[in-house]
């Protein structure tokens, strides 16, 4: 055997460990390494900027008039996870006293009989510590299910959703593969951080969530594209930084797994990325910061449930077969007419069970083993003859799937019935935007000087001409919203078909002038 021990550095024997042991007369802190627990506190910090890593790719994703508010979900949604795990979250999901393999008990509610004890997860760590870096995962979770909302829907009402959500969703998928006694983990099935919970679990509960909430108005949907691709490229980075926490951290020490789940990140992440590129450039010929973002987010995805079990050669076929796979199921909205404005499904929910599915096949015992705690208690997949674990991974997708979209429905119906948190905003507050509707903020100022311009400005006397020279519809700088507040239908006349306004394919409008009068030519719209 490689190792001198197998297991903690100690083992625990500590008194009272039915509560997490007694302070008042031991040093609970003998049982771990505070090399380890340094780790994980770090890993937690890293994955808890992934919250504001969400936001800040979703606002670059959306409108500029619902840009903050995508922001505000997906920092809110943690403050409601906090709590929810703080409550009974932790104990739903990682109470070792309950066995019936699908949900905990309460015993550890507040955080009752947590503190020294081995962790449920890791014995390298306390239970304590555990549950801190578990929170993390939830609240990651929650604010990628937050795309669901995207420029139509209200935020309260999703806030209620979320609690109902991460105690009936995600608390009982958690259970299941991580919790000792889980029905997945005693199965054997391979689930390194979080293929289940997290990404299915995410993907499954935000195309849950769109259906119900309908889809945006599709005279809305002219000439829509990301308003910020700079937002989008700093929220990637973030997310990407805070992986490395969430991949590497799941290894629940400062060990030798860890820096292969990091490699294997950053492997699979860089494949997809370019492979993505690739498939945009073939139907642009361009290149695509855009493409290159989401081929980096499905690729670290698929890395989730399998960067802590395939060996690294593996990493570049999970990387090219994720960008593969997922850059055409981003079409699959489309086909079942549910609008998924964030790709949440695509990008999260497919790429986390290709990475499932890659366990079963290119799973290695000798990755397992790098932690220095699991060696040879798990055995790999078809590399290493083991083809019963294929199956099992499959069945779990399948378990994880159902569960998560049926129940994430029924939870969302049931809100959407309940007087005053109906999901979805007046049609009047999806032309105003999500900003000013649903906060008092803004993400650009010259939102709010337009909509104040003439409070600061007051008129000093009657107008000369009572009567408007301008028409209403030339009044805004997009036709069709004028149009709509008129009531009418955008008309044919007023843009191109495909981006919506007069001017070309990027957006860009014209006006007549004086010169084009005359046959001199055009010039830009001022913006």
């Amino acid at each position: 055997m490689s190792y001198s021990w197998v297991g903690a550095p100690t083992v625990f024997n500590g008194t009272n460990s039915n509560i997490g042991g007694d302070s008042d007369t031991e040093n609970l802190n003998q049982w771990f390494q505070s090399g380890d627990q340094a780790y994980i506190i770090v890993a937690s910090a890293m994955v808890l900027i992934m919250v504001p890593g969400l936001g800040f790719l979703y606002s670059g994703l959306s409108r500029r008039k619902s840009a903050l508010s995508m922001i505000w979900a997906c920092m809110a949604s943690c403050s409601v996870i906090t709590f929810q795990w703080y409550f009974w979250g932790y104990s739903l999901a990682f109470s070792n006293y309950a066995t019936n393999g699908f949900i905990g008990d309460l015993k550890k509610f507040g955080l009752m009989n947590t503190l020294a004890t081995p962790s449920p997860g890791s014995p390298l760590i306390p239970d304590l510590l555990y549950a801190f870096y578990q929170m993390q995962f939830c609240a990651v979770t929650a604010a990628i299910v937050a795309g669901a909302v995207a420029e139509r829907g209200r935020l309260i009402p999703f806030m209620v959703f979320t609690f109902f959500w991460a105690t009936l969703v995600y608390c009982p998928i958690a259970c299941w593969v991580w919790n000792v006694n889980g029905w997945a983990y005693t199965w054997g099935v391979l689930d390194y951080a979080g293929g289940g919970p997290v990404e299915i679990g995410s993907g499954m509960s935000a195309l849950a969530y769109s259906m119900v909430l309908g889809r945006r108005q599709e005279k809305m949907m002219l000439n829509f594209r990301p308003h910020n691709v700079s937002l989008i490229t700093l929220g990637t980075i973030l997310l990407w930084f805070g992986w490395l926490g969430f991949n590497g951290g799941s290894a629940f020490g400062a060990n030798l797994r860890a820096t292969m789940a990091c490699w294997n990140s950053n492997i699979t992440a860089m494949f997809a990325a370019m492979t993505w590129c690739l498939l945009d450039w073939r139907l642009a010929r361009k290149w695509s910061m855009v493409g290159w973002c989401s081929g980096a987010i499905s690729g670290l995805v698929a890395a989730t449930p399998a960067s802590g079990f395939i060996p690294p050669w593996a990493s570049v076929i999970l990387g090219i077969s994720t960008a593969v796979v997922c850059n055409f199921s981003t079409k699959i909205k489309y086909w079942i007419k549910i609008d998924d404005a964030m790709d949440v499904f695509a990008e999260h929910g497919i790429a986390g069970m290709v990475g499932l599915f890659f366990n079963g096949v290119f799973g290695a015992s000798y990755i397992i083993g790098l932690d220095g705690v699991n060696t040879g208690l798990f055995p790999g997949g078809w590399i290493e003859r083991h083809f019963l674990q294929l199956g099992q991974q499959v069945a779990y997708i399948a378990a994880c799937t159902a569960y998560a979209f049926v129940m994430s429905a029924l939870i969302a119906y049931a809100i959407n019935y309940i007087p005053g948190l109906h999901l979805r905003a007046s049609e009047e507050a999806e032309l105003l935007g999500m900003d000013d509707d649903q906060l008092g903020e803004f993400a650009y100022d010259y939102v709010e000087v337009r909509r104040d311009y003439l409070a600061w400005t007051p008129a000093k006397g009657e107008p000369e001409n009572k009567e408007h020279d301008i028409p209403q519809t030339q009044r805004h700088g997009i036709s069709q919203h004028s149009e709509m507040l008129e009531g009418k239908e955008p008309s044919e006349s007023s843009g191109d078909a495909h981006t919506g306004i007069g001017g070309d394919r990027h957006g860009v409008a014209y006006e007549k002038t004086e010169r084009e009068k005359h046959g001199e030519g055009i010039a830009p719209a001022s913006q």
